[in-house]
């Protein structure tokens, strides 16, 4: 695909586009808006490019010292995880163990939180006390032992998925549940509105400390919370086809994050909203839909993309409009033989496969950027509503 030119225009940083289409307008002043402020070294633009609440989700936006918050979006530390098990994915095939085993995964990998406290997991090694305030502590240590462990809603998802050879996967994507919108919502408070109503940090100031600060702890929360989750799935399995995961096949990566990295011969601090990292060699997970391939991949460390890829096929529709297009009838003609609660089909209309970018196009429009070492495709899907 071709992309945009990299000659900085007068008054705005250089942007870099890998796209399966022209951006809409409102992605363009939206991008270009962060592209004027004081400080953005560099943008580059993802192939899943869409606008969302405070941004844009496909974006990584460098900068010197300014931190942008809406760059990194309230669920930080969102990402995938992706294992693989010791068994076919014909070991599924049945519909009544798969139903069996989509009825259990609800009680063992909540949508939203645990009951309460008692049958919460605890906080092990995430050190509540390491967050900025006492406020934040106080709320890890109650909701977010309460949603450790839960998926979450939206585009979160959990599936069984079959590679080349027929080999069954796991697959996870969720994020910093309630947490990373507490940090987020904290530090809104202490940040500054600068040009086009955008807000920022300064990375030098103790404010913007403390933000990096608990980027990092949500980060490792949303790690933490993909591990449970992946326990809860595999012990699941076991427990019904005597399935096991195996631990050394396990690709892990985050997409929505700031932290600092090295580009251009200078240290620079790397926004990312809905884009993965993609050094030379790092593999990485790229999902579709709930009804279409998804992608292991190898970064191959474009310079001029930021190291970065997709993080998906990245929605066509707003969730809106995919529920005025879509019928729940639609959606299970659409998913075709792909295991999911029936009984859900109404609710999960926004996050039909029609509703999401063509996943086949947007990793042509990223050759540059990364490789795929695997295709795998849904066998069931299990996600909250």
């Amino acid at each position: 695909m071709k992309r945009a030119a990299r000659v900085k225009k007068r008054g705005r940083a250089p942007i870099a586009t890998w796209l399966t289409e022209p951006m809409s307008r409102d992605v363009r002043a939206a991008i270009e808006r962060v592209a004027r402020l004081d400080g953005v070294a560099r943008i580059a633009v993802m192939p899943d490019v869409h606008l969302a609440v405070g941004g844009c989700v496909g974006m990584v936006v460098a900068t010197s010292r300014r931190i942008l918050p809406q760059a990194v979006g309230g669920d930080i530390g969102c990402g995938m995880l992706a294992i693989a098990t010791d068994v076919g994915a014909d070991a599924l095939a049945c519909p009544d163990r798969s139903g069996a085993l989509l009825n259990r995964l609800r009680t063992a990998v909540p949508a939203m939180r645990h009951r309460d406290l008692a049958s919460a997991p605890a906080l092990d090694g995430l050190q509540p006390s390491l967050l900025s305030t006492a406020s934040l502590a106080k709320r890890a240590e109650r909701e977010g032992r309460i949603e450790l462990g839960s998926l979450g809603r939206g585009n979160h998802f959990l599936e069984f998925q079959r590679d080349e050879e027929g080999r069954l996967w796991l697959m996870i994507h969720s994020g910093s549940r309630c947490m990373g919108q507490a940090i987020s919502g904290a530090h809104d408070a202490n940040a500054e509105r600068a040009a086009g109503g955008l807000r920022c940090l300064d990375a030098a100031t103790p404010a913007g400390q403390a933000y990096l600060n608990d980027v990092a702890w949500a980060r490792a929360y949303a790690a933490e919370n993909r591990r449970l989750i992946a326990n809860a799935a595999g012990a699941v399995l076991n427990e019904l086809i005597g399935a096991a995961l195996l631990p050394e096949t396990r690709i892990e990566c985050d997409h929505n994050h700031v932290r600092i990295e090295a580009h251009f011969g200078r240290e620079l601090l790397l926004h990312r909203k809905g884009a993965a990292p993609a050094a030379e060699g790092e593999p990485g997970v790229i999902p579709g839909s709930m009804g279409t391939e998804s992608f292991h991949t190898i970064g191959r460390g474009c310079a001029d993309a930021l190291r970065s890829s997709s993080h998906g096929a990245g929605r066509a529709l707003t969730r809106t409009e995919a529920r005025r297009r879509v019928s729940p009838e639609r959606l299970e003609r659409q998913l075709g033989d792909v295991a999911f609660d029936t009984r859900l089909a109404d609710r999960l209309c926004e996050e039909a496969p029609s509703a999401y970018k063509d996943i086949g196009g947007v990793m042509r429009a990223q050759r540059e950027l990364t490789r795929i070492s695997r295709r795998l495709r849904p066998v069931l899907v299990y996600k909250g509503v």
